[in-house]
């Protein structure tokens, strides 16, 4: 699973905290997703299914993600550690941008190395949400 550290907010993740996304490849080599977050407003567990295809070549994380049917999304991994512990990945444009890490955590030297590349790619990050995780994990999180 990937925690949600931080996240330009827009309507698909509103009010949503302890937001997690967990990947699984499907025999045809597509990513199905599993998001999940707690909704502090209805104070309840939301989860959306999705597919991701590759955009060209599998060795390179450039995919676009559909939660939605046939509307697809750009989702590029802009930095992954060497450990694959945190990732920024940024959208199909500067709308949409995320820090994650598999803890709920990540260190500040990372989060400071990503926050850099992000605005040199010109992202705002002042933006930026950075998500609370104050519950125990989505009862979705081991669902797949």
């Amino acid at each position: 699973a990937w925690y949600e550290i931080a996240r330009f907010d827009f309507r698909f993740e509103k009010d949503l905290d302890n937001t997690s996304a967990q990947y699984e490849l499907d025999k045809k080599g597509n990513v199905m997703v599993l998001n999940s977050g707690y909704n502090f407003v209805k104070k309840k567990w939301s989860k959306a299914d999705g597919l991701a295809k590759f955009r060209g070549d599998k060795n390179i994380a450039a995919l676009k993600v559909s939660f939605f049917g046939p509307f697809y999304s750009g989702y590029n991994v802009v930095a992954l550690d060497e450990n694959y512990q945190y990732a920024l990945i940024a959208g199909k444009n500067l709308d949409y941008l995320w820090i994650l890490s598999r803890t709920k955590t990540i260190p500040e030297d990372i989060k400071a190395k990503y926050l850099k590349i992000a605005e040199e790619i010109g992202y705002d990050t002042s933006k930026l949400i950075w998500v609370k995780h104050d519950k125990t994990d989505s009862p979705y999180l081991n669902e797949n």
